[in-house]
């Protein structure tokens, strides 16, 4: 019989478990979430950039489970607003607040920034650890810049509000497909696809 490994990945996001079991497909891998081994209440994220959080998270999951876990962090930084909301991306607008909310802030905050300095980058950052070992870590950008109002229907968060030049839509115009070939996320997990089909191979 062939071994599997149990990967837990480091969140209790519905979207987030299913991404990692279309990642995981066809390998000897059996994907679980925080709360399937007991695991109830997440970590601080004290960490200074998005890869030391996402290191930060995927150790303190790894060392409470004995599992190797997978975290991931990310968020958008705006040249107008010295970088803001980066790391506070997921709380920007506070707790309660939802992607429309954290959009139409965000809009509020740029009013009357000419296109020129509405310069944004997306980034996202991604770790696997085992106990303290960090086995695997990347990060991946998108540069792009903020739109005057939201596009598209496609995607989550700030995507409806950022302009992707090259392909001169929104992230929220593209069609899944299209936007994991070019997006932070997209491309940061294409690496962690690649690494998870060498270490547990089919």
């Amino acid at each position: 019989m062939e071994r599997v490994t149990r990967l837990l990945v480091a969140s209790q996001n519905p979207g987030k478990l299913a991404e990692m079991q279309k990642l995981a497909a066809g390998l000897h891998l059996e994907i679980v979430a925080p709360r399937d081994v007991g695991l109830l209440v997440a970590p601080e994220e004290p960490g200074s950039t998005f890869l030391e959080n996402a290191e930060l998270k995927a150790r303190h999951y790894s060392l409470a489970s004995g599992l190797v876990t997978v975290a991931d962090d990310s968020g958008i930084c705006v040249e107008a607003l010295g970088g803001e909301p980066g790391l506070h991306s997921a709380r920007f607008g506070g707790l309660r607040a939802s992607d429309a909310d954290r959009n139409r802030l965000l809009l509020e905050k740029l009013a009357g920034v000419p296109p020129a300095r509405r310069g944004a980058r997306f980034v996202s950052a991604v770790a696997v650890a085992r106990g303290e070992e960090i086995a695997f870590a990347v990060q991946e950008t998108a540069d792009g810049r903020i739109a005057d109002a939201p596009a598209g229907e496609n995607g989550f968060g700030y995507d409806p509000l950022f302009f992707f030049p090259p392909l001169g839509r929104t992230f929220g115009q593209l069609d899944p497909a299209e936007k994991d070939r070019v997006s932070h996320r997209g491309k940061a997990f294409a690496a962690l696809r690649t690494w998870l089909r060498s270490t547990f191979p089919a």
